[in-house]
């Protein structure tokens, strides 16, 4: 069954998402982020330049097969039936169809009050199908972490 995480009270979501990528790819995950496409452009562009020294590969569901295959971050506003589904990572405001084929879904939430409000409406979603549910306050993070 997939393991589900809310991340909540995350103030910039575009720069946790950067930081919680290049982790992951450090440690040799494959993730698929959705969202809606303005979020997925700011996240495109951040990934090239949120640190002078690092780059986390990462290409749009548009790509050639090929790089599609390779890449271990793929950017899309729908997850893919094939490809990889090790970790999702949903900015949407709607469950992503499919999450269940993942290892792990990872729900990110920031401090806006509609933001709040949808994210309740997917744990209800998650929860109500017996989906164990973790919590990760990031307001309550020292910036180090």
């Amino acid at each position: 069954m997939t393991e589900v995480a809310f991340h909540f009270n995350t103030p910039d979501k575009t720069a946790y998402v950067c930081r919680l990528l290049r982790k992951a790819v450090a440690r040799g995950a494959k993730v698929v982020v959705t969202a809606e496409a303005q979020e997925l452009q700011a996240l495109d562009v951040a990934l090239w330049t949120f640190a002078p020294l690092d780059f986390v590969p990462h290409c749009r569901d548009s790509a050639q097969p090929a790089m599609l295959a390779s890449s271990p971050v793929l950017l899309t506003q729908a997850v893919p039936a094939a490809l990889h589904q090790q970790v999702l990572i949903n900015l949407g405001d709607e469950v992503p169809d499919g999450f269940e084929r993942f290892e792990r879904l990872i729900e990110i939430v920031g401090v806006q009050d509609d933001d709040r409000v949808q994210a309740r409406g997917r744990w209800k979603h998650y929860a109500d199908r017996g989906y164990a549910i973790t919590r990760h306050d990031v307001a309550s993070r020292s910036p180090s972490q």
